[in-house]
């Protein structure tokens, strides 16, 4: 009797030895640096089993014993926790690293710049041919669009934020947009909480037209709230804003690139040389510098501006009509000598 259970002991402290030793070699197969020396873009594709996953790791060069790490896995209760996904890994990562990041879906992330000034329809147009969305907008009208963002019967143009986002391989492109629309509304709720109280606005909405008209005038950050200024001020006096910008956004497709007499007196909802007031719409995706300068435009008593002509882009700001002639004079005149200058 003594000597059987002499022997069961004997069995009983191999087998514990022998499962803590088996514990602790797959420890240090998990915790080891892995055998790949650059690094490792994977697709871990929906669906795939622990035993794919480790296949796909092992043919990569990102693990070198597939069978240790499903089982590691696996008596972790983790077998149905693995993300689908892109991966980036880097070089010489630990199974174990590379397990938490699939656990965790920490995705590779491509970055998505909305540039202010882009239109709607431009914005559209960079989307569709952006290589990680997976466009989900294509048959859908403006409409349509509008009305899955919450925003039935709106108007597009200038309700998304320019900014860089990061967004995962096969994000839909109606995800983003729902992205910039949140991030226009939570800067335009910003800019018009901070507004000073006697521009001629009566809604955030019409700061966003305003915006986005001082976005297209110019490209100066330092200019945008002396622009504005001079729109708020042409308000107040109720004098019509005549800029040109709004005039080209209403010709659409139809401008060529050079606006003339006959454009800025053909009269339309978004000529504001014949009709008083704000356009309807934006007319581009406005950026926080300009909702700043929309909501807290400059001081003054300017109510003219126009290019000075020099390379930076910079314009010349007048408070009466003979001023601005001059001005517009000065302008002219360097044209034609750059155009001389050039021949």
């Amino acid at each position: 009797m003594r000597a059987g259970l002499k022997f069961l002991a004997i069995v009983l402290l191999f087998g514990i030895v022998t499962v803590a030793g088996s514990w602790w070699v797959l420890n240090q197969i998990m915790d080891a640096a892995g055998p790949h020396q650059a690094e490792v873009r994977l697709d871990i594709v929906p669906g795939s089993s622990v035993r794919q996953v480790a296949s796909t790791l092992a043919r990569e060069g990102v693990i070198k014993y597939p069978r240790v790490f499903e089982i590691a896995v696996r008596l972790d209760g983790n077998a149905t926790r693995i993300q689908a996904g892109e991966y980036l890994l880097q070089p010489r990562i630990s199974p174990r690293q590379v397990l938490a990041r699939l656990l965790e879906g920490r995705v590779l992330l491509h970055a998505i710049t909305l540039v202010e000034g882009w239109t709607y329809q431009e914005m559209l147009g960079r989307l569709a041919g952006t290589e990680v969305l997976e466009n989900d907008i294509s048959d859908q009208s403006d409409a349509s669009v509008m009305a899955e963002l919450g925003l039935a019967g709106s108007h597009p143009e200038g309700r998304f934020f320019p900014d860089t986002y990061h967004v995962a391989r096969g994000t839909h492109t109606s995800a983003l947009l729902k992205l910039a629309k949140q991030r226009m509304d939570q800067e335009l709720e910003t800019a018009w909480s901070a507004r000073a109280p006697d521009i001629p606005l009566k809604d955030a909405y019409e700061a966003l037209i305003l915006a986005s008209i001082v976005e297209k005038e110019t490209a100066l950050a330092s200019e945008r709230p002396a622009i504005a200024g001079v729109f708020t001020r042409r308000l107040s006096k109720r004098m019509r804003l005549q800029t040109d910008p709004t005039v080209i956004y209403g010709l659409g497709p139809a401008f060529d690139g050079n606006l003339r007499r006959a454009d800025l007196e053909r009269d339309g909802p978004y000529n504001t040389y014949t009709r008083l007031g704000l356009p309807p719409t934006p007319i581009c995706l406005p950026g926080r510098e300009a909702l700043q300068a929309a909501t807290q435009p400059a001081a003054g008593t300017a109510l003219y501006f126009v290019a000075t002509g020099e390379d930076d882009g910079g314009h010349y700001f007048s408070s009466t009509l003979e001023e601005h002639n001059q001005a517009v004079a000065r302008y002219l005149a360097k044209l034609r000598q750059k155009r001389t200058d050039s021949k």
